[in-house]
């Protein structure tokens, strides 16, 4: 394994199974999942509908390529495609996120004959040459080379930076006019913004709601394309929407939609949806050769229509609401908790040294730690001179396991901070 390998714990844990919002390691301690293996799991360990589809398409075929059809791809294509919400959409499957960013950065820039592409700050966006260089987030990008010219945009993180002071509807409008002042500077046809929702690594940061809206009637001025990642954000996990787009929709669907992680899961599964003029715009073949196999697609499948007939969003919306509440209650008054925030199953804890607005990594570190000890699994982020627990359970979460987890966080951090 090279060194660059991140692995979370002083003494990495080997995890061996799980069962619904719980895994075990190696020595046989059980621990509340309130990461899913980076938001992936986002169903449930071991859930019996996934594994079923799994093991039966295991005993027809297990892989082809994209050079032939399935029939599991073909009837997930036009699931996403019909909830995308993208008007005459076409669907192409890859194997990751940063695989879909990829093709997304691919699709763009072709289609705009352009490699100018704009970036949320505090951004992240995968660890593909391209993706690593659009990412502004300088912990996860390790090189200046690029095959892009990336331009940053404000916006993305709400309660930190110059505008922070401001209504949201002034912060709306002070974004709007950095990104035309940007714009402005510009030496040629800019290809598409890029843009989570909730920015995922960043440390679940989010813009008020219609800020990509507004940002919309500016780049469909200048016939811009708008590209919304929803690695992180889709398939309900905020709650309030099925995709986060959705909290920007006054003007429109975006024109690229990329998506991962938990549609699969568990299994490795990504996509990027297109309206047909965008995605039809490649003049060279392409296929994917792990991209749509048999056997991701019937895992994919048998998820989305589990998280459709026992709405995992509203689910997330509900006990997600509960645990931000409790979250809240069990970090008033202490000192190093500047910030609980989020959607859904989507939360965060921003730490600070008490008495300062600086960052705190090392009690990030050490909760984490404290957490483990008492059996509670969490994620850890942030973006430029921040410290954040990322918390962002299986959507199947019950508020027995939500008031739990917060009651284990809650000692973790008092001990820790």
């Amino acid at each position: 394994m090279p060194d660059w390998l991140s692995l979370y714990y002083r003494q990495p844990i080997e995890i061996t199974h799980g069962e619904g919002r719980y895994v075990y390691d190696a020595d046989g301690k059980r621990y509340l999942d309130f990461f899913g293996g980076i938001l992936t799991t986002m169903t449930a360990h071991a859930l019996p509908e996934v594994t079923k589809a799994v093991s039966e398409q295991a005993g027809r075929i297990i892989h082809s390529s994209t050079l032939y059809l399935n029939r599991p791809m073909v009837e997930l294509a036009e699931r996403v495609a019909t909830l995308s919400g993208i008007p005459e959409a076409r669907v192409f499957f890859t194997t990751s996120g940063t695989e879909a960013n990829d093709t997304a950065l691919l699709l763009a820039t072709t289609y705009r004959r352009s490699n100018q592409i704009l970036a949320m700050r505090n951004s992240y966006h995968g660890r593909s040459f391209s993706a690593v260089s659009i990412t502004g987030n300088r912990s996860w990008s390790p090189t200046s080379l690029s095959p892009l010219q990336t331009l940053y945009v404000h916006g993305g993180v709400r309660s930190r930076g110059p505008y922070a002071q401001l209504s949201d509807a002034q912060f709306i409008e002070a974004c709007v006019a950095d990104l035309e002042d940007l714009l402005g500077q510009t030496g040629g046809r800019v290809a598409a913004l890029i843009a989570e929702p909730v920015q995922g690594v960043g440390g679940f940061t989010s813009p008020p709601d219609g800020l990509y809206a507004a940002f919309r009637e500016v780049l469909d001025r200048h016939g811009i394309l708008w590209i919304t990642d929803e690695v992180q954000t889709g398939w309900g996990r905020t709650g309030e929407h099925f995709w986060g787009w959705q909290a920007h929709a006054q003007n429109g669907p975006p024109d690229i939609l990329t998506f991962a992680k938990g549609i699969g899961n568990g299994m490795s599964i990504g996509g990027v949806v297109a309206r047909a003029e965008v995605m039809n715009c490649l003049d060279a073949n392409s296929i994917s050769t792990f991209g749509g196999s048999p056997i991701t697609m019937a895992a994919g499948l048998a998820n989305l229509n589990y998280l459709l007939e026992h709405d995992l969003q509203g689910n997330a919306r509900r006990v997600g609401g509960l645990l931000l509440e409790r979250l809240r209650a069990v970090t008033a008054g202490v000192p190093c908790v500047r910030e609980v925030r989020g959607r859904g199953l989507m939360a965060a804890i921003e730490l600070v040294k008490p008495g300062t607005d600086e960052a705190a990594p090392e009690t990030a570190a050490a909760v984490l730690e404290a957490a483990r000890e008492g059996g509670l699994l969490i994620g850890k982020g942030g973006g430029h001179n921040t410290a954040v627990l990322r918390i962002a359970p299986p959507l199947t979460l019950n508020v027995t396991e939500a008031e739990e987890g917060a009651r284990i966080l809650e000692k973790a951090l008092r001990n820790a901070g």
